[in-house]
């Protein structure tokens, strides 16, 4: 840091300066050059005085300690709270296996009724029953799906179940609720 104190810094060289002459930390000729600038120059004195008095205020003061049972008064708070438990008890794994059963359902029902309504005795030259290159999806009709009575049913349980399921997670969340309050 062998810059010439006298060219204009800002605020910030003349406090970084000041802050080392303050601690002692300067070397010998920016300690004498700095002397000379606060006998001479204003800023330097203003910013100096303005220094040196919230340095001896922060070693005048003196920072409060905790008491020796801090720690223990901390835990002793947290304790009086309810800590969450591990994942694996509240999460209730009947929920999660009525949900993959529900998925399921509706999987094989539709792979089901799809095959279903597949005519399986058309006959082709080729050896698989359908010919996939001739296939364009586009052309399938997928109202016959949907316009269906057995899949609308099938549909329609399998929501009203879903709902089930559902009123009987919340209810039991419901009921934990009220065993906490």
């Amino acid at each position: 840091m062998k810059e010439n104190l006298n060219t204009p810094l800002g605020d910030g060289g003349i406090d970084d300066r000041l802050w080392e002459y303050i601690d002692g930390v300067s070397s010998a000729d920016e300690r004498s050059a700095i002397e000379k600038l606060l006998e001479t120059d204003q800023q330097w004195k203003e910013k100096y005085n303005e220094l040196l008095e919230l340095h001896q205020l922060v070693q005048s003061s003196t920072l409060e300690e905790p008491s020796l049972r801090f720690t223990k008064n901390v835990m002793e708070g947290i304790a009086k709270y309810q800590i969450a438990p591990a994942t694996r008890t509240y999460i209730n794994n009947k929920i999660i296996w009525g949900i993959g059963f529900f998925f399921i359902a509706l999987v094989v029902g539709f792979l089901v009724y799809g095959f279903g309504q597949t005519d399986w005795s058309a006959t082709n030259d080729t050896k698989l029953p359908i010919d996939i290159s001739k296939i364009d999806i586009n052309k399938v009709d997928y109202s016959k799906f949907f316009n269906n009575t057995y899949v609308n049913v099938f549909m329609m349980i399998n929501v009203v179940l879903g709902l089930m399921l559902l009123d009987r997670y919340l209810a039991s969340k419901k009921k934990k609720l009220r065993k906490e309050a």
